[in-house]
């Protein structure tokens, strides 16, 4: 993938962010990425608001359209498909994890989570625990035929750590780049790259 689409791939992923967050997921350098913005906003693929950005439809559908030429190798790659098909059953159990986290049984009903009881939080950040286990090796496996992939894997380490240290908002925020946003954005990295659809 050339610089451009990488740029723009990493604003795909990081909707409405600063150039600063999508060189990070990227792995190229501020300064290459803050041009490479300054032209797509000039030439109509991107919009600017508050030094954020986001592209614009077309453009999107534009850039999933030139997926299959970048990546139509890793597509045919057992190397790469059996780690990803790994990384979707991993998922299923990361979403009941997060629905557990937001919510509790009470009195037989699904209530919010109000993280009023700490020995229900540290349950569930232990389960996120040991979804992070299996998914580390799979993200290497990954990240072996993609190297830009191992971002993912030390930003998710970050987030479970700080959360495991006390701070539960590295759990879920939306905020932030949490457990749940990092991993929803290597998600939609791997759905591009292989050219699936998210099933929710």
């Amino acid at each position: 993938m050339d610089v451009r689409d990488t740029v723009l791939h990493g604003t795909a992923l990081k909707r409405h962010s600063e150039p600063s967050e999508i060189a990070g997921i990227v792995g190229l350098p501020l300064e290459t990425v803050e041009r490479e913005l300054a032209r797509a906003v000039e030439t109509g693929r991107a919009v600017m608001h508050n030094d954020r950005y986001a592209l614009t439809p077309l453009t999107d559908v534009a850039l999933r359209s030139r997926y299959s030429l970048h990546y139509g190798d890793l597509r045919e790659n057992p190397a790469f498909v059996q780690p990803y098909e790994a990384f979707e059953r991993v998922n299923v159990a990361l979403k009941q994890v997060i629905t557990d986290w937001q919510t509790m049984s009470v009195g037989g009903k699904k209530v919010a989570n109000d993280h009023s009881d700490p020995d229900y939080d540290a349950g569930i950040i232990d389960r996120l625990g040991a979804v992070h286990e299996q998914v580390e090796p799979i993200i290497k496996r990954l990240a072996a035929q993609l190297p830009r992939l191992a971002i993912f894997g030390k930003k998710l380490l970050a987030a479970l750590e700080a959360a495991e240290d006390g701070d539960h908002e590295w759990v879920s925020d939306i905020r932030r780049e949490s457990y749940h946003t990092v991993w929803f954005e290597l998600h939609e990295d791997l759905l591009r790259i292989m050219g699936r659809e998210r099933q929710e």
